[in-house]
């Protein structure tokens, strides 16, 4: 269900969480599912915000519904054919709801760029710690095609 809270600019949010490996979605899939329910995937304006998404899924981690490791895609992208791998590439990406946030929280040594366009953020409670600590809530670029959870951001 959507959640809404009284500042942020009285955003909403949806977390789509599927512990079913089959329901979930490629970016483009999320990005629509999104879009028809009035939303837009999300898109982070602050260290405040990542925060409150954080918590957000701590909640739901903490209901005891048995949720594991499963990445969000968040509404960060980086659009054009070509692989980009020059030092320019952290800068093509841009949000799908046209915000123009400057906001990031890369995991160490994201984004590699190349092949991988669209972002998740981390959710892998269970994996093993690597150099940049835990695989929670940080930001990695990942192949557009991978199915993962997603989360809407809704206007006030």
């Amino acid at each position: 269900q959507k959640v809404c809270y009284g500042g942020f600019k009285r955003s909403c949010y949806k977390i789509a969480y599927f512990q079913d490996l089959s329901r979930r979605v490629g970016f483009q899939e999320a990005r629509q599912a999104c879009e028809m329910d009035g939303g837009a995937l999300l898109s982070l304006e602050s260290e405040a915000e990542q925060q409150l998404i954080e918590n957000m899924l701590q909640n739901l981690t903490k209901s005891g519904s048995g949720i594991s490791d499963g990445d969000f895609w968040i509404g960060l992208w980086r659009s054009g054919d070509g692989l980009a791998t020059s030092s320019a590439c952290p800068d093509l990406y841009h949000w799908a709801d046209g915000s123009i946030s400057p906001f990031r929280n890369w995991y160490t040594d994201e984004p590699s760029c190349g092949s991988e366009a669209c972002v998740v953020m981390y959710h892998q409670p269970t994996a093993n710690p690597g150099l940049g600590g835990p695989y929670l809530y940080q930001w990695n670029d990942d192949r557009c095609n991978m199915k993962h959870n997603f989360i809407c951001k809704y206007g006030p």
